[in-house]
This record gives structure tokens, sequence and C-alpha cells, in this order.
């Protein structure tokens, strides 16, 4: 869950068979258009008009998360322009509208030189070819940049494909419970730890315009409740979806049941943007959601008085919650892979990442940075290392069918929005799910 986030987010796993083929990118896309870049990040970036990701002799093209344009990154990237004597192009997109533009792009053959994905994206492409290998620069610069003995092994293995590593961490994080704790205090209730506790202390703090808990529009976000309940996406082993199947209807009724049964949710509001529930934090009017450390400082920014707690994820058969994060590739056709192997290297320096998560309050994924000061001395981030201790990849196994981004985004979106949002009946929802996940796989 980076902003995975999907959280987007956040996944390790390996892949194998079939690519999806040339002529199913634009259908994997879901027909959107590829929409026009949100803006420039570096000095001297010339706005985009449009065309594909590729840029100039002079100029490296770099597709970027819009919620990451964080001042050490910038302050990376302009030092990299200036050694260089290059411009870098930093666009940036929502993940939904990243996946349609470069799904276009590879379409194309005009792709980026550098790419950030919410998780999952690294291996999916690297099985349709699209993505370059980085072992050999990992042969040669690995030692100096501490990898992989630096890095976290889930955050290695989520981005090898077939023994050789495609991509490089950039944030490793997951989602907790983050709370009002005035809101909490006047209500005289301490943080949910179990599903039930969720609905009696939801209906406690629900009064007026005011819920108990957000959920969220993003599918991703059903994951922690699915997981609490043991459930995977695909078990390579027995080919199953969304299993087991009992535990799968039973979370996604209890999400569907906050909002219409019990009615210490509102409805999530339509939309591409997972931010509406830290909106309504900030705003007051709900006392808690699940999230992660990329609503930290958003929630600090618009309610500098609000008093933030975050605990650990409640538990149903077990205690757990979504491993999300993001991660750097660049494209197999790329104009500029010496340069962009440059950047990514200054990108995911330990220094970058403890400037990172002082200012902005994001995780990462080297082991080094755990032993850092601003991770040790705040209680927050503290929080936050304790859930990677059992944090999971729904998603693992998932990447081995080929069709992980349909199967985990246009498929489980129809359905988690379907049962939350529009009440659809459950088993209905699940059973049209699998089936069409099914013909995917088969496909």
């Amino acid at each position: 869950m980076s902003r995975t986030g999907s959280p987007h987010t956040p996944h390790d796993g390996s892949r194998a068979p079939a690519p999806p083929s040339r002529r199913r990118v634009l259908a994997l896309a879901g027909g959107a258009a590829a929409t026009l870049p949100l803006g420039g990040c570096g000095a001297g970036a010339p706005e985009v008009r449009g065309g594909g990701g590729g840029g100039g002799a002079g100029t490296v093209s770099v597709y970027w998360n819009a919620g990451h344009d964080y001042a050490a990154y910038r302050a990376a990237v302009a030092a990299f322009e200036k050694e260089h004597g290059v411009t870098v192009r930093m666009q940036k997109y929502q993940w939904p509208d990243m996946r349609t533009r470069i799904l276009t792009d590879f379409a194309s053959g005009n792709v980026p030189d550098l790419v950030e994905e919410p998780g999952g994206w690294t291996q999916e492409f690297a099985l349709s070819g699209d993505v370059l290998s980085l072992q050999d620069r990992l042969d040669a610069d690995g030692a100096r940049m501490g990898y992989p003995d630096d890095w976290q092994p889930a955050a290695v293995r989520h981005n090898e494909h077939r023994g050789e590593t495609y991509g490089i961490q950039l944030h490793q994080t997951c989602s907790l419970l983050l709370y009002n704790k005035a809101m909490f205090r006047r209500a005289r209730v301490a943080p949910p730890t179990t599903w039930e506790e969720v609905v009696r202390v939801g209906r406690r703090l629900t009064t007026g315009d005011v819920f108990g808990i957000a959920l969220n529009q993003d599918q991703s976000y059903a994951w922690p409740w699915l997981l609490q309940n043991g459930v995977r996406l695909y078990d390579p082993e027995s080919r199953a979806l969304l299993a087991p199947r009992a535990a799968a209807v039973e979370a996604l009724r209890f999400q569907a049941d906050l909002v219409h049964e019990h009615e210490v949710s509102a409805v999530p509001t339509p939309g591409t943007d997972y931010s509406g529930p830290q909106k309504l934090l900030s705003a007051e009017r709900t006392a808690m959601i699940l999230s992660g450390p990329w609503d930290l400082e958003p929630i600090r920014k618009s309610s500098p008085d609000l008093e933030l707690g975050v605990a650990q994820v409640p538990r149903r058969r077990r205690r757990s919650t979504v491993l999300a994060g993001t991660s750097v590739f660049i494209p197999a056709k790329a104009r500029h892979p010496d340069l962009a192997w440059d950047l990514v290297k200054r990108l995911t320096t330990l220094r970058t990442e403890t400037a990172v998560t002082e200012k902005e309050g994001m995780l990462m994924p080297r082991r080094s940075w755990t032993s850092q000061p601003v991770v040790r001395d705040d209680p927050v981030t503290k929080a936050f290392a304790e859930g990677l201790t059992y944090a999971e990849d729904p998603y693992r196994g998932a990447y081995l069918t080929g069709r992980y981004g349909e199967l985990s985004v246009d498929l489980f979106r129809n359905l988690y929005q379907g049962v939350v949002m529009q009440r659809r009946p459950v088993e209905e929802a699940y059973d049209e799910y699998v089936s069409a996940g099914r013909k995917l796989i088969r496909g």
C-alpha cells in the first residue's frame, strides 16, 4: 500500500506464465485514455504536452507518483541534473492514470527512462519483457549500494524474476490504525483490538455527522481485513482465487456491514483518490481509519492540532496487515538506462531514505534504516516498524498467473466497490469475481 496502496500498496513473489499480448494492452488499462502529466519537477523541467514518455537527448523522463514529490527526492534530482548536464522531466500521476499511460507507452515503444510503481508492476512487466534486468548493474554496483544485504528480504524478493533483479524497492511500509486521540478520550474507549471491538467502539464514536471509522473506496484497503481472516488473492498450489471462500466472504461482509448494517462508516466516495478517509480524519469527521505513513504528513499539515494516535491493527483469526511499498524500474526500451540507473542509486541511499522519513514519515526498505534515530526515537515510526513484523503480501502467488493487474485491480475493484459501496450480495459478487478470474488465468 503504498500509496498502494496501494496502498498500495504496498509485495514480494515471482512470476512465470504467459504475459499479456500487445493487442490486450489497452484492455488491461480498462480502456481509459492516457492523461497528461500533472506537473514537472527538477531544475528547468519542461512542461509536457503529450506524446510518449521518451525524452530528448538531454532529457531523462521519469514517471512518478503525484503524492511522492518529496523535497529529498527533488534535491537528489537537482544534484543529478547538475552533475550530468541534463534535465529530468518528472511526470506525476495517480496510480490508475500511470498504469494507463505506461501500458500505452509499452505498446508504442516510446517509454520513459524510469518508473516508480505501486507494487507488483515490476515483476508483471518483467514477465512481459518490458522491464530491463538490473543484474549486470547490481553485479558492478551492488556492494557499494549495500544491495541486497542492506535491504529487507521481502523487498529483494519483490523485485526478482527468474533469479534476476528488475527493480529496486523505494518505500516499504504497511497499514495500521490511525485515530483521533481526543475523540477516543471523550468517548472513553481504547483502540479496538478485534473485529467485535471495531463495531462496538465504532458505535460509541459515531454521532451526528461524525463516523467511528471511514472505509476507503480504493480496493487495496480491503486487504488488511482479508489477511486478518487468512485470505490470499491466489494460491498457486490449489489454484484457488480469493481463498478460503468462507473467510473471504466473511471479511467482505464485515466491511460492508460497517457501512450498511452497523452504520459506523460513511459510504466511500467513488473516484480514484484514495485520500478521502484521511481528509475525513483531518476534518474530525471520522475517528479512525486504516492507512499508512503516506497519510501522516497531509494530516499534520491540514490539522496540526489533531491528537493523532497510531495503533496496531485489530485481529480476527490472526493479526495481519498489508505489506506495501513502491519500487522503481527501468523500461527495457528506455533511451537513457545508464542515467536512469545513476538516478536510482541516488534516490535509494540511506541518507535520502532518512531525509524522507524525517520530513514525510515514510518507511523504508533498508535494514540500516531501522537503527536510525529518526526511527528509534519516534513512537509513530516505531509503531509502523512493529507493523512490518507481521505485515504480509496478499498478492504472493498471483504474480505467477501473468494476470496480477487484472486480478488485483480491475476485477477486485468491481468486487470490493460493489459489495461495500453498492451493497451487492457478497456471495454473488464473490462468485462473479472468481468466475471471471478463472477465465483470465485459463485464457
